[in-house]
């Protein structure tokens, strides 16, 4: 198996391109609350791009909750925003999220020969789903859609855990592979999450438990695949559950 590791839209569309596996690496918070959701019983998870979508959608279904955020926060009229915390309140239900940049990453890469959600809390489960695949992966660190230069140390340093995880060639990205590595090694996961970009803006929200609670190790199996595109939503299921 070879591996890839290609930041942001540019890494999603290289692997729709080669029909690659894909795995969107949204370590704050996208990755880890879509993964809760599915760990605490979500039915099913409609990923929309836009704010009016996602309220229109709660009138077609009866039994739905709106997650999501933008500017870190949760858009008027949603009941929950993206944090991995508040997942647990959605058991049972079908769930509506959007998010600034995971949610529209994962339509940049859909169609490709799989498309998942991987972080921290799930990285195990996450690493054995794609060796037994048999399907070259590009993992992409997610960090901010419309701003390709914001760092995302917290999303390249889980790409690095997932990539030695899989043991696997590293292609493109090996440069950047060593350099976070370097660096994950010196300084540790949990105070690289802390200490990020991404944190502190979440910090400056009263958002911190939310960064501890996404620097966790495998705390859960669930792992978040796409499974089928509607016209303006994508369904995302529990990959240990879809066959």
């Amino acid at each position: 198996m070879l591996c890839h590791i290609i930041p942001g839209v540019k890494g999603c569309r290289f692997g729709r391109e080669y029909s690659l596996g894909v795995i969107i690496v949204d370590a704050l918070r996208a990755s880890a609350t879509s993964a809760m959701l599915l760990h605490f019983g979500v039915t099913e998870i409609l990923v929309v791009k836009e704010i009016d979508t996602a309220l229109r959608l709660r009138n077609v279904f009866s039994d739905i909750l709106l997650y999501g955020e933008r500017n870190g926060l949760p858009p008027k009229g949603f009941d929950y925003g993206n944090s991995p915390s508040e997942a647990i309140h959605a058991r049972g239900k079908r769930v509506v999220f959007t998010t600034t940049t995971g949610a529209t990453l994962l339509f940049e890469a859909y169609p490709a020969g799989f498309v998942i959600m991987g972080t921290t809390v799930n990285l195990k489960s996450v690493c054995n789903f794609v060796k037994n695949q048999n399907l070259d992966v590009v993992i992409v660190p997610a960090g901010l859609y419309d701003d390709p230069t914001f760092p995302a140390e917290e999303d390249w340093a889980t790409s690095v855990l997932i990539a030695k995880a899989l043991d696997c060639e590293i292609c493109s990205g090996y440069e950047e592979f060593l350099f976070w590595k370097n660096i994950l090694e010196s300084e540790g996961l949990e105070n690289i999450f802390k200490t990020s970009t991404h944190a502190q803006k979440l910090i400056k929200i009263n958002l911190f438990s939310d960064v501890l609670y996404s620097a966790q190790l495998n705390i859960t199996n669930s792992i978040p695949i796409v499974v089928e595109k509607k016209e303006d939503y994508l369904i995302l299921k529990d990959a240990n559950n879809f066959n």
